[in-house]
């Protein structure tokens, strides 16, 4: 059946593309597209831990690719895209994958008030607490719908949907049905008032599969009849949501309960049959999420405060996945998204069954040269056991068309227990203070400098948490429009408990973690050739986070849109 459809669609998009060239079709037809393709040499380095996967061992070169076309005519929007993956590190960095074939296609169509949607999807119901089908390339999350979507108009301010489909998986299809629904209102105010409302309600449910139900008993029955349970085959979420504009005043609120659901805790310990304790077991719960956002904007001054309580939200197509996949849902962030390599180094990923968090952010513009920001998040359990908290501040000074300064300090804890899976491991503190200076000296013709440098802690017996202290410089060069040039240096300057030790002597060795890019841009065409040396650590992508292995080798980028 895969195949039929897939075939089909081909015909289709053969058709609308190539049909205009034999005047087969009317005139006023569009068609776009873009092409992003990676590649990876990889350099073996015992000594960083570049080493010990089949892309190091024997494989030496990787790769991903992603050819997306766009079609409309007719009034229908067709879409394919074709993804190719060659010993790729992306779906797992300890391991290599290789596939290929139509990674996505769709068929859009709008009639009057009604509209419809058929093939792989992307799509949310209110900030996607209960619902979203996204693609984050960079942790190579895909989890499309695979289905139909229709939505009707009942004027201007009532819109109703509702989706039922089979979640993606790489090129594969799990199995368990998921169906939604949502309505949503939306009230304009008076003329020139300023106000607006926006609520709205959903709902989602997924039934399980046999093949993954009969998984589950196989793995209960082995529990102790304290730990075990009766699986259930459906789980319904649901949400209660509004925005409220009133003024430079932005409220959002979202409530959401799922009912009782088979899920697995990578943290819940059990006691195995032999009396063994192990950490990770599935458990069955009702889950609520309550998140709430307000935000200011007048005269210069903006200021946005959030708020969010998890308990027992993990929502996925199986519950015997982890980690990234089969996510069903995504729970907001709340932190601070830092961008400069010191900064962004220790990052919390949300946690599905036990989050308390804060945030709060505020901005203000002293004069048209000078502004300032302070960035402060807080996140703890259920308990009150401390997670993550940061305390971000930045200073801007500009001068217009000629230089811009950055600069300011951070202070973090982070819990390694938690994000890194250490048990034993204390509460990681570390303070960076950072700038980036950015000179223009002629039209699109620019230098530019940063600078961090990480303190952290010293156990007793006088090393440092982690990898230590840090310290990082960038110069990045544009001597004409179409070109970049970068070079930088990530130094372990005081070597922590985990940073690499001489064979010999078994020593805590300083090492440097070198970088440099080429880039060059054409139009809509960018090309990037690079030298990495990268510490392992972890990446995050709009608050979804991983562990990732650490790299050496050489990167090649291709993006192209047409």
């Amino acid at each position: 059946m895969k195949l039929g459809l897939h075939t089909l669609l081909v015909y289709l998009a053969l058709f609308g593309f190539l049909g205009p060239l034999f005047g087969q079709t009317p005139s006023g037809g569009r068609i776009s597209g873009n092409l992003e393709a990676n590649g990876n040499f990889f350099l073996r380095d015992t000594l960083i831990g570049a080493a010990n996967t089949p892309q190091y061992d024997r494989q030496i070169f990787g790769s991903d690719a992603w050819l997306n076309l766009n079609y409309s005519n007719w009034g229908f929007d067709f879409s394919i895209r074709f993804d190719v993956f060659n010993n790729s590190n992306l779906l797992n960095p300890q391991g290599s994958y290789t596939d290929l074939g139509i990674g996505r296609w769709y068929i859009h169509k709008e009639v009057e008030n009604f509209d419809f949607s058929a093939g792989y999807l992307y799509d949310q119901i209110g900030s996607g607490i209960i619902f979203r089908s996204y693609e984050q390339r960079a942790l190579l999350i895909d989890n499309a719908l695979v289905g139909l979507r229709v939505g009707y108009n009942f004027g201007e301010h009532l819109r109703v949907k509702a989706f039922s489909g089979l979640q993606k998986q790489q090129f594969e299809l799990y199995k368990s049905v998921i169906a939604g629904a949502s309505i949503e209102y939306f009230l304009l105010g008076k003329e020139g008032s300023r106000f607006t409302w926006a609520p709205g309600f959903g709902v989602v449910r997924r039934t399980l599969d046999d093949a993954t139900m009969n998984n589950l008993v196989a793995t209960i029955n082995t529990y102790k009849p304290t730990d075990a349970f009766v699986p259930r085959y459906t789980a319904y979420a649901f949400s209660l949501y509004h925005t409220l504009n009133l003024g430079p005043f932005v409220w959002y609120a979202e409530g959401a309960f799922k009912t009782k659901d088979n899920m697995s805790d990578p943290l819940a310990e059990r006691v195995t049959i032999t009396g063994d304790t192990i950490v990770g077991k599935l458990i069955q719960a009702p889950g609520s999420v309550i998140y709430t956002s307000l935000s200011y904007a007048n005269k210069g001054l903006g200021l946005t405060l959030e708020g969010k309580r998890t308990e027992n939200f993990s929502f996925r197509t199986r519950p015997q996945e982890e980690l990234n996949r089969g996510l069903i849902n995504f729970l907001p962030p709340m932190m601070r998204v830092n961008t400069y390599r010191l900064t962004a180094r220790y990052m919390p990923a949300t946690q599905e069954f036990g989050e308390l968090a804060v945030q709060a952010d505020a901005r203000y513009a002293i004069s048209k040269r000078t502004s300032v920001n302070v960035n402060f998040s807080n996140i703890t359990d259920l308990n009150g056991k401390q997670l993550y908290r940061e305390l971000f501040t930045a200073l801007l000074l500009k001068k217009a068309r000629v230089w811009q300064l950055t600069t300011g300090v951070q202070f973090q804890r982070y819990n390694q227990q938690v994000y890194f899976f250490k048990p034993g491991e204390p509460l990681l503190e570390n303070v960076t203070p950072y700038v980036d200076f950015l000179y223009r000296y002629g039209k699109r013709r620019s230098v530019r400098f940063e600078a961090q440098y990480m303190f952290t802690g010293e156990d007793s017996k006088g090393l440092g948490y982690d990898y230590g202290d840090w310290v990082f410089g960038l110069v990045e060069i544009s001597p004409a429009a179409k070109w970049t040039f970068t070079f930088s240096d990530m130094y372990n300057i005081g070597p922590g408990k985990n940073s690499p030790s001489d064979a010999t002597s078994g020593k805590k060795l300083s090492v440097h973690f070198p970088r440099f890019d080429i880039f060059y841009t054409h139009g809509a065409n960018r090309f990037s050739l690079s030298y990495v040396k990268q510490v392992e650590g972890v990446v995050c992508t709009g608050g979804v986070c991983r562990i990732e292995p650490a790299f050496s080798g050489v990167k090649v980028a291709v993006n192209s849109s047409f």
